[in-house]
């Protein structure tokens, strides 16, 4: 395992905030405390009230933020170059982790550049995709520009899948290496299938019931899972489609189809019971630098339609453990999703192989290749 290293991780968001980053960084964190090393964790304070916690192997450090515009749930730090120096320079991490690339990232960074402290930067959101869905497309360049800066003075760059790895390189990320996402197959599971909570969005054993999970917004590409469900259910009346998640949208959708049932937030086996409750799990979002609601779908027995693209691309045989997308045209992931909800018994048979298939996805081996990198770092400084 090797000397335990002193690792400080910086990031804009965190649990309990719902969103992949906060869910990734909290698995990262707890396996290397279990793997011995120490972490300290620098992120902006959620609520006025909020007090930091520690255990011997973990500190937090609460700092200022304000709430991201677009994504008011979500919480912005404040530029600390300055207390990041004056507390490197008491207290010297081995290696650096910047999760996030706002202000409080790139403090970090200056600082970290300042007191040669090796940097390691996670690529975990494709923001410069997100100003065309909020028509602001003319400052993607300019985003790109600005992440490309960022990471390029980090020793490595971490990317969650092979394809966005070798895309960073050639957008001139620098070094770019994979660490992938595991799932947690004890909590999502085919075994948490529920037939009282069918029966309460009005779905019989065979009827058809499509499941999104996630932020209903915009760059999710949400109109095109609304698309999809009602072209399945032109053809089956009977088919249900449920809504896990909140977001700017949700208002606006739900006026617009009563019949669908929005169910708001989930969390831990609540979430994993509702996942498991579907059939079909309907994802069209093409901004994804993963996506771990895919492979959480997956792991609890669900069909997966989605885009040939992040989690999907990678973890996904079509036909065999869900169906992939590869082409933009209007219609292509409408017709997917039709095509299959025709077919119980193969979305039946894709659901119980992606299910398998995902029992390999463990958190254990992904940590342990994130404390590689890390080190790698350290030893190189």
């Amino acid at each position: 395992m090797g000397a335990t290293l002193d690792i400080d991780l910086v990031t804009e968001t965190w649990l309990p905030e719902v969103n992949g980053v906060a869910m990734t960084l909290g698995r990262l964190s707890a396996g290397l405390q279990q793997l011995g090393h120490r972490v300290n964790l620098f992120r902006p304070r959620q609520c006025a009230r909020e007090t930091p916690s520690h255990n011997g192997s973990f500190v937090e450090h609460l700092l200022p933020g304000m709430r991201v515009p677009m994504y008011r749930e979500l919480h912005m730090g404040l530029p600390a170059t300055r207390r990041f120096t004056g507390c490197w320079s008491a207290r010297r991490p081995d290696v650096l982790y910047v999760a996030t690339e706002g202000p409080l990232g790139w403090s970090a960074v200056r600082a970290a550049g300042r007191l040669k402290i090796p940097v390691v930067s996670g690529f975990h959101t494709n923001f410069h995709t997100y100003s065309k869905h909020y028509r602001m497309g003319w400052l993607e360049p300019l985003v790109l520009h600005y992440l490309r800066n960022l990471h390029r003075r980090t020793g490595c760059t971490l990317a969650p899948t092979r394809a966005l790895a070798a895309q960073l390189r050639e957008q001139g990320f620098g070094r770019v290496e994979v660490v992938q996402r595991g799932v947690d197959t004890g909590l999502f599971t085919p075994l948490r299938r529920s037939k009282a909570l069918r029966q309460s969005w009005g779905a019989g054993p065979q009827d058809p019931v499509c499941l999104y999970v996630g932020r209903i917004a915009a760059e999710k590409n949400i109109r095109e899972a609304v698309n999809a469900f009602l072209a399945v259910q032109a053809r089956q009346p009977r088919a249900r489609f449920i809504l896990v998640g909140d977001g700017p949208l949700r208002e606006t959708l739900a006026r617009e189809h009563p019949g669908f049932v929005f169910c708001g937030l989930r969390h831990g086996e609540d979430l994993a019971q509702h996942y498991a409750s579907g059939d079909l799990f309907l994802f069209p979002s093409r901004s994804e630098t993963f996506g771990n609601v895919v492979t959480e779908a997956m792991a609890s027995g669900l069909a997966v339609v989605a885009y040939n693209e992040a989690a999907a691309g990678e973890h996904i045989h079509h036909l065999e453990t869900g169906v992939l997308v590869d082409t933009p045209a209007p219609t292509a992931f409408t017709d997917a999703a039709v095509a299959l909800s025709q077919r119980p018994a193969a979305f039946r048979a894709i659901g119980n192989a992606a299910a398998q298939y995902t029992s390999r996805l463990d958190w254990s081996s992904v940590v342990a290749r994130f404390a590689e990198l890390l080190r790698e770092q350290v030893e190189a400084a």
